[in-house]
């Protein structure tokens, strides 16, 4: 796959909706790693490069990394329209299966089995998070900071929210401001 540009696009918004339900439907508790190999590696509409890009500016956003990351997509493919059909594939179909799911929790919540298989879920999700991290990392070479600083970035914000148990908004405030000031430096030069 070439990195420089994107090999297809959505053929209109009802397409983008349609794919974003199928992301949405695919990874319950872990979309961003369903994201990244469906709107990547399948469909092809957007680069490792671009699919990067647009997730650090999801990040920053406030609210879910995903619906922010599709509502950007979609707005950059087909504008308000786009992003709206991006929002709405990636929330609607969760938000029947939770909301039902919750009164189907509420009547078990007492079962053991309830409380292990929840367990097992939030493992599940790391493992797909550092999936994606590791698919995602060839493309660091482009990065301003590099990928030797970049990967000294990521251990420090791993040490500092899971060792130090610091606040995930200091980390981000803290080691957010520092990579940014690192990479405007390299980038100026």
């Amino acid at each position: 796959m070439n990195d420089a540009a994107p090999a297809a696009r959505p053929a209109s918004p009802a397409e983008l909706f349609l794919a974003c339900t199928r992301l949405a439907l695919q990874g319950f508790g872990g979309v961003l790693p369903v994201a990244q190999r469906e709107l990547v590696e399948r469909l092809r509409w957007l680069t490792r490069e671009q699919f990067l890009e647009q997730l650090s500016v999801a990040q920053v956003l406030p609210g879910p990394n995903i619906v922010n990351l599709v509502l950007i997509i979609g707005d950059r493919l087909f504008g308000w329209r786009g992003a709206v059909a991006a929002t709405a594939g990636i929330l609607l179909a969760p938000l029947v299966l939770v909301l039902s799911l919750a009164v189907l929790v509420g009547q078990l919540q007492g079962l053991p089995f309830v409380a292990g298989a929840l367990r097992g879920m939030g493992v599940v999700s790391a493992g797909l998070v550092l999936s994606t991290a590791c698919k995602l990392a060839p493309a660091l070479r482009r990065n301003p900071l590099g990928p030797l600083a970049g990967g000294v970035v990521a251990a420090l914000t791993v040490a500092a929210i899971a060792a130090l148990r610091w606040p995930l908004a200091a980390v981000v405030l803290g080691l957010g401001t520092v990579s940014v000031l690192l990479a405007g430096w390299r980038l100026s030069r």
